[in-house]
């Protein structure tokens, strides 16, 4: 007896490799994925504007890091006290306005470089609601606890959505003609705009992407939405909030991203090198104790072992943390 849905993921034709530069662009689900991608060590920048939601302000990114933009105090604007950006999270606001343009500038420049090697970028889209604002019409990525009053609230028309993402990754692609894009909807629920108008933006996001995928051989979709709208089906795999999932439900769609999208042979090389950074991430009371040290002293051997044979591998950081100061406090 069976008590869900399967759903068969058909395997790219070119997986992802530790020899690849990618990209990740989106929502906040695009973190989980980003997160993970790290732990194992790949080459990997993540949301450059910060979380970004919709597509247009993804699109409008990806074409900054094309032209390389830099940023001036005149694209900023100030609101409780902060200088912000309408293309970036919040992250990026500071009290100080030439502060908040050296962390905007110092991303840009790292995912102008970073794209234009780029082997894949995956693109997480979270509502196809877009905003502007009223006063100039420019579209908003993050609207920072502005007032509603400052804003027009639109749903994006399929067309839209593919016309701007279709003319983005067509310019990109005359960059860099390498460049294969994987594309995902976010299972989060943006519930504050209503459950019906919520599944009316996914719904768009969806076919837009789907045609994207039909129009163009380089791109390409993996159903993470699926996996947790439709396999799982519970709320038991989600946050206390009913909208975020949780840590199991994120755990499972990773085991799916990377059967789907990780040959064999990297999944072999992903085991050895979580070890390693599970290890990296052991904390004892007693450093002193020889047990430690031996404990140490193995960790460093096996990752000088996995440095000679994949040279390539960002392990210094845990290399450095097994051989430095092998007893501390002496």
């Amino acid at each position: 007896m069976k008590f869900s849905l399967e759903l068969d993921i058909a395997a790219l034709d070119k997986p992802f490799t530790y020899h690849d530069q990618i990209l990740l662009i989106g929502s906040c689900f695009t973190e989980h994925i980003s997160d993970r991608l790290q732990q194992h060590k790949f080459n990997v920048l993540s949301n450059p504007n910060g979380i970004l939601f919709n597509p247009q302000s993804v699109a409008q990114s990806i074409d900054n890091y094309i032209e390389a933009k830099q940023y001036c105090k005149e694209d900023l604007f100030q609101l409780n006290e902060l200088w912000n950006s309408w293309d970036h999270h919040t992250r990026f606001s500071d009290i100080d306005a030439n502060e908040a343009l050296i962390k905007i500038n110092k991303a840009q420049e790292d995912a102008a470089s970073f794209i234009q090697n780029a082997d894949w970028i995956i693109i997480t889209l979270g509502s196809a609601f877009q905003y502007f604002l009223k006063e100039n019409g420019k579209a908003v990525a993050n609207n920072h606890r502005a007032p509603n009053q400052w804003f027009e609230k639109k749903l994006l028309t399929v067309e839209t959505i593919i016309a701007s993402l279709a003319q983005t990754l067509e310019k990109l692609r005359t960059k860099n003609n390498k460049v294969n894009i994987l594309f995902t909807i976010s299972p989060v629920r943006h519930i504050r705009d209503g459950i019906v108008a919520n599944n009316r933006s996914k719904a768009r996001l969806i076919e837009a992407v789907h045609q994207l995928c039909e129009q163009y051989s380089f791109i390409h979709y993996f159903p993470a939405y699926e996996l947790i709208i439709d396999v799982l089906r519970d709320y038991r795999f989600y946050d206390i909030d009913f909208v975020h999932p949780n840590y199991m439900a994120t755990s499972f769609v990773w085991e799916h991203f990377v059967n789907a999208c990780i040959g064999s042979d990297t999944t072999m090389l992903m085991k050895e090198i979580n070890e390693i950074a599970i290890a990296k991430s052991h904390r004892t009371r007693f450093p002193q104790t020889e047990a430690h040290q031996d404990f140490r002293k193995k960790y460093a051997a096996k990752t000088k072992i996995l440095l000679a044979k994949y040279p390539f591998l960002n392990l210094q950081e845990e290399l450095n943390y097994f051989t430095t100061n092998q007893i501390i406090g002496q």
